[in-house]
């Protein structure tokens, strides 16, 4: 992989979205949330503890389904848009004396979570939003214990491509950034530590009734983070103008004449294995690390 490797991101536009503070989890977020919990059905061993990671974007519907299919686990609840964004996780998750929810498990505890202290990390529909995604896929292996497992979803190259054709019929600039393939995620992953990555993807065609209701959909899903996005504010004439492309070119025969969509949502899958070191004349290993190859050569010799 290149340096220049996509997502073609801006980070302080990347940074400006990611610290808004949605006021409800997309649809599609929440779609995706409930696909992927699905495929947890096939893990065998159920975490001990398990971190969602920025919940109020990734999906809140998607937290409850989560929490339930482990409910005897304890939770943590990262939320890293910002401080504002933090305090809404704790009074939206957090569970109150009089609730009855509140003795039937544990109470999420909240923030960042220590290195090594979760089995499973969720984490929906955040890594193609992330100026540096081998930064976050590194916060995501330090919070996994060794044998850990991560879950995560995001999209994919294939997504919006009518409304990429229409811009560029127009002659205007990409309408967003450059989406990072699946095959590539599984390269990152590898080169974060993580082992084992699975890797596959879907599409899902969203339709919608009028230029409006779809335009106000993709505000939700996030920005156009492109370096070279247009620059300055867009005018009335310039929305009308849109408005009527979309008209045009993206009613759909096959979907009673309505404005279509295709997303590609990939989802990744992989293990947090035990660190090795390499043999050389000095090696330096941290004390998280030396505990976890000790306790996997005593399980190996039991």
């Amino acid at each position: 992989m290149s340096e220049a490797h996509p997502p073609t991101i801006d980070p302080i536009a990347a940074a400006r979205w990611h610290g808004m503070v949605p006021g409800e989890s997309p649809w599609l977020h929440e779609e995706v949330a409930r696909r992927m919990q699905e495929r947890l059905q096939w893990i065998v061993k159920p975490p001990d503890a398990w971190c969602d990671w920025d919940p109020l974007r990734g999906g809140v519907q998607g937290h409850a389904l989560v929490g339930e299919r482990f409910a005897q686990a304890a939770c943590q609840i990262a939320e890293t848009s910002s401080p504002e964004g933090e305090a809404a996780v704790r009074e939206r998750f957090a569970k109150r004396w009089w609730s009855p929810g509140r003795w039937a498990a544990a109470a999420p505890r909240f923030g960042l979570p220590q290195p090594g202290s979760v089995q499973m990390l969720w984490a929906n529909m955040a890594l193609h939003m992330a100026a540096d995604p081998q930064a976050l896929l590194a916060q995501w292996h330090r919070a996994l214990a060794v044998d850990g497992y991560l879950m995560f979803s995001c999209l994919g190259p294939d997504s919006l491509r009518e409304l990429r054709a229409l811009y560029a019929e127009l002659g205007w600039p990409a309408p967003g950034h450059v989406l990072t393939d699946m095959h590539d995620w599984g390269d990152m992953l590898v080169h974060a530590g993580f082992a084992e990555p699975i890797m596959d993807m879907e599409r899902i065609t969203l339709t919608f009734a009028t230029p409006e209701r779809l335009l106000q959909e993709l505000r939700g899903l996030g920005r156009n983070l492109h370096p070279q996005r247009f620059a300055a504010l867009r005018g009335r004439n310039w929305r009308d103008r849109l408005e009527q492309a979309l008209l045009r070119s993206l009613g759909n025969a096959q979907h009673d004449g309505q404005l279509a969509l295709s997303f590609e949502i990939v989802y990744g899958h992989a293990f947090k294995p035990a660190p090795r070191v390499r043999v050389e004349g000095s090696s330096a290993v941290s004390l998280q690390d030396m505990r976890a190859m000790l306790q996997a050569g005593r399980g190996a010799g039991r």
